[in-house]
C-alpha cells in the first residue's frame, strides 16, 4: 500500500471518530446542539445562582437587616417591630450598634418574640422617605404597620419597656392632644384660650406632613402645663371658609390666637422650640420694672429703643390697651411698664404716659430724648402701635441682621457700612464715623438711615459692587422696587455723603442690578429672565406674564421644570402670554411686589395690574392646575377653532 492511500484510509477513520463522538454528545444534549448563546445563557444562569436576593430577610446578630425589597413584606404580618434606621457612616450609629443588638436579643427573649430590624436609610432611600428619616440612627417602633414615635431615652431598659408595652395586646395608641377644628367648633374653642397656637395645613403638602409629628409632640407636652397651651389644627382645604377668614395662602400657616384675636406665629416648627417659644408667648407681653436703676441701666448699657408704659395700677382701663398693643408687637420689641411714681418721676411724666427713648448710645442732639403719648381711657390701639414704630429708630440707627429687616423696611434707606463696634476699645471709632452720618441725616427726614457692620452685611456690600472698594466706610441706598445705588469710593465725609443723596434725588444716579448676562437667544417656550431684563419682560403692560423663580439646587423646581416646559408648549401661540422663569440666586428681582421667599414661588402678573401680581398657591404643580391658574387670572387669552 503507497503512502498516499495510507494517509487517506487515516483521514477517514478520524472523520469516523468525530461523527460518532459528535453523535454521541447530541445524544446526552437531548438530541439538541448547542450555540453560543446557549453557552451564555448557562454563564447567566451560573451567575443569577450567584446573585444576592434582596426580598431574603438576613439576620446579623440578632438584628434583622430590612431594604427596600422586603420591607413590606416583613412588616405585613408583624404585630410590633423595633426598628432602626442608620447610616454606615454615622459615628452614632456605629456606638449604638452593640448596645442595640442587646435589645435584640433582650426582646427576642420575650414572649411572644418581638422582632429587632434595622435599615440602611442610605440605601433604602424610599422607606427611609416614607418614614421621613433626616437623622442617624432614628429609632422607629411599628404597631401593625404604623409608626409609633418614640421620643424617649436610648437606654435598653427604657426601649425595652416601651416596646413591650406597645406590643401588650391591649394596648391602644394615645389620643392626640392636638386639637381639630372646623367651622363647627372654632369660634367656640378659640374665643374660649387665652393662648392657643392653630396650624392651618393641607393634607398633601410635605411640609405639614414633616411639621405634624413635631407638632403632636409639642401639643402632648404643652398640654401637661398648668395652665395647659393648647394646639390645634385646621385642614385648609376642607375649611376654605376659616382659611379665607385668616388670610391662610401658604401651609403649613401658623398663627397664636389670644381671645380669638389672631397674630402671626414667627417661631420654630421643632417640638422643643415649639414649646419654648409659646411657654414665652403665654406670659404678659410686657415686663413691669419696680427701680429706677433698671431704667438708668437701660439707658446706660441698653442696645435697642425702650419701651415704657407708666400707669397707676393694672386696673387703669390705658394699662389693659397697652398690654392688648403690645401683644401685637411683642415679635419686634420688648416692652416694659410700671406703677411705680419714683421711675415717673426720674422720667418726669405723670401716669398715663407711654414713653418712647433710645440708650444713650443712640441719642443726639438733633433728635428730643423721648417722645411721649397721652394714654387715655380711650386711645384707641392703632395709636399706641404707630406711636411706638414711629420712634422706634433713632435718627441714625444700628442695622442688624437678627431681626431689622421690619425695622428698616421703609425706604429710601441710605445705609453707611463700616466696622461698627460698640464695645469700650471701639466705641469712639463706631460714633466718630456715625456722627458723621448724622450731619447729613438731620437734614433729610423722609430718608432712613442707618449704619451697618460691613462683616454682618458681605454679602449686600458685593451685591453693591463694594467688596473691593479699597475704602474704610462705604454707603448705599436701597429704594423702593429693590433698585440698589451704590456710592462711588472715595474718603468718606459728611460732604460726599450729602453729594451722593442730593445725586440719588435729583435722578442722576444709575442703580446697580445683579444680573446674569442677557439671553442672546431668547425664543424658547419658557423666556429667560435676568436681573436687567425683569422690568422689561415682567412688568411690560402689552402682556400677561407668568413669572417662575427658582434655585438651581432645588430638588422641587426640578421636578417643577418638565411640568412647566409643557406648560410654555401649550400656550405658545399666545402673543399676549408669556411664560417666564428666573433664577432668584443669581438676579435681583427689581419690584418688591414680587417676593420670594422660598423655592419655586410663580406669580402671575396681568397686563393691567403689574403692582398686584396673583402668587400661585394652594394648588399642586402640575399642567392641570397650572393652566387652570393661568386661564383663571388671563387678560388677554386668545381661544383657537378648536377650543371654541
Amino acid at each position: 500500500m503507497n503512502v498516499s492511500k495510507v494517509c487517506l484510509l487515516v483521514l477517514l477513520l478520524g472523520l469516523a471518530q468525530l461523527a460518532i463522538l459528535a453523535s454521541y454528545q447530541e445524544e446526552e444534549q437531548g438530541g439538541e446542539s448547542i450555540t453560543k448563546d446557549d453557552a451564555d445563557d448557562d454563564d447567566d444562569d451560573e451567575d443569577d445562582d450567584n446573585e444576592e436576593d434582596d426580598s431574603e430577610v438576613k439576620e446579623e446578630n440578632g438584628v434583622l437587616v430590612q431594604n427596600d425589597a422586603n420591607f413590606d413584606t416583613f412588616i405585613a404580618d408583624k404585630d410590633t417591630v423595633l426598628l432602626e434606621f442608620y447610616a454606615p457612616w454615622c459615628g452614632h450609629c456605629k456606638q449604638f450598634a452593640p448596645e442595640y443588638e442587646k435589645r435584640a436579643k433582650t426582646l427576642k427573649e420575650n414572649d411572644p418574640p418581638i422582632p429587632v430590624a434595622k435599615i440602611d436609610a442610605t440605601a433604602a432611600t424610599a422607606v427611609a422617605g416614607r418614614f421621613d428619616v433626616s437623622g442617624y440612627p432614628t429609632i422607629k417602633i411599628l404597631k401593625k404597620g404604623q409608626t409609633v414615635d418614640y421620643d424617649g431615652p436610648r437606654t435598653e431598659d427604657a426601649i425595652v419597656a416601651k416596646v413591650k408595652e406597645v406590643s401588650d395586646p391591649n394596648w391602644t395608641p394615645p389620643p392626640e392632644a392636638t386639637l381639630v377644628l372646623t367651622q363647627d367648633n372654632f369660634d367656640e374653642v378659640v374665643n374660649d384660650a387665652d393662648i392657643m397656637l392653630v396650624e392651618f395645613y393641607a393634607p398633601w403638602c410635605g411640609h405639614c406632613k414633616r411639621l405634624a409629628p413635631e407638632y403632636e409632640r409639642a401639643a402632648q407636652e404643652l398640654s401637661k402645663r398648668t395652665p395647659p397651651i393648647p394646639l390645634a389644627k385646621v385642614d385648609a382645604i376642607a375649611e376654605t371658609d376659616l382659611a379665607k377668614k385668616f388670610d391662610v395662602s401658604g401651609y403649613p400657616t401658623l398663627k397664636i390666637f389670644r381671645k380669638g384675636k389672631p397674630f402671626d406665629y414667627n417661631g420654630p416648627r421643632e417640638k422643643y422650640g415649639i414649646v419654648d417659644y409659646m411657654i414665652d408667648q403665654a406670659g404678659p407681653p410686657s415686663k413691669q420694672i419696680q427701680a429706677t436703676k433698671q431704667v438708668q441701666e437701660f439707658l446706660k448699657d441698653g442696645d435697642d429703643v425702650i419701651i415704657i408704659g407708666i400707669f397707676n395700677g393694672e386696673m387703669d382701663k390705658a394699662y389693659q390697651l397697652y398690654q392688648d398693643a403690645a401683644n401685637g408687637l411683642r415679635e419686634d420689641y420688648k416692652f416694659h411698664h410700671t406703677f411705680s411714681s419714683e421711675i415717673a418721676k426720674f422720667l418726669k411724666v405723670t401716669p398715663g404716659k407711654l414713653v418712647v427713648m433710645q440708650p444713650e448710645k443712640f441719642q443726639s442732639k438733633h433728635e428730643p430724648k423721648m417722645n411721649v403719648l397721652d394714654l387715655k381711657d380711650s386711645t384707641d390701639g392703632s395709636k399706641i402701635k404707630d406711636h411706638v414704630a414711629k420712634h422706634a429708630l433713632p435718627l441714625v440707627g444700628h442695622r442688624k441682621t437678627s431681626n431689622d429687616a421690619k425695622r428698616y423696611a421703609k425706604h429710601p434707606l441710605v445705609v453707611v457700612y463700616y466696622t461698627v463696634d460698640f464695645s469700650f476699645d471701639y466705641r469712639v471709632a463706631t460714633q466718630y464715623w456715625r456722627s458723621k452720618v448724622l450731619e447729613v441725616a438731620k437734614d433729610f427726614p423722609e430718608y432712613t438711615f442707618a449704619i451697618s457692620d460691613e462683616e454682618d452685611y458681605s454679602s449686600e456690600i458685593k451685591d453693591l459692587g463694594l467688596i473691593d472698594s479699597g475704602e474704610d466706610v462705604n454707603a448705599a441706598i436701597l429704594d423702593e422696587g429693590g433698585k440698589k445705588y451704590a456710592m462711588e469710593p472715595e474718603e468718606f465725609d459728611s460732604d460726599v455723603l450729602r453729594e451722593f443723596i442730593l445725586a440719588f434725588k435729583k435722578g442722576k444716579l444709575k442703580p446697580i442690578v445683579k444680573s446674569q448676562p442677557v439671553p442672546k437667544n431668547n425664543k424658547g417656550p419658557v423666556k429667560i429672565v435676568v436681573g436687567k431684563t425683569f422690568d422689561t419682560i415682567v412688568m411690560d403692560p402689552k402682556t400677561d406674564v407668568l413669572i417662575e423663580f427658582y434655585a438651581p439646587w432645588c430638588g422641587h423646581c426640578k421636578q417643577l421644570e418638565p411640568v412647566y416646559a409643557e406648560l410654555a408648549k401649550k400656550y405658545k401661540n399666545q402673543k399676549n402670554l408669556v411664560i417666564a422663569k428666573m433664577d432668584a440666586t443669581a438676579n435681583d428681582v427689581t419690584n418688591d411686589h414680587y417676593k420670594v421667599e422660598g423655592f419655586p414661588t410663580i406669580y402671575f402678573a396681568p397686563s393691567n395690574n403689574k403692582k398686584n401680581p396673583i402668587k400661585f398657591e394652594g394648588g399642586n404643580r402640575d399642567l392641570e392646575h397650572l393652566s387652570k391658574f393661568v386661564e383663571e387670572h388671563a387678560t388677554k387669552l386668545t381661544r383657537t377653532k378648536e377650543e371654541l
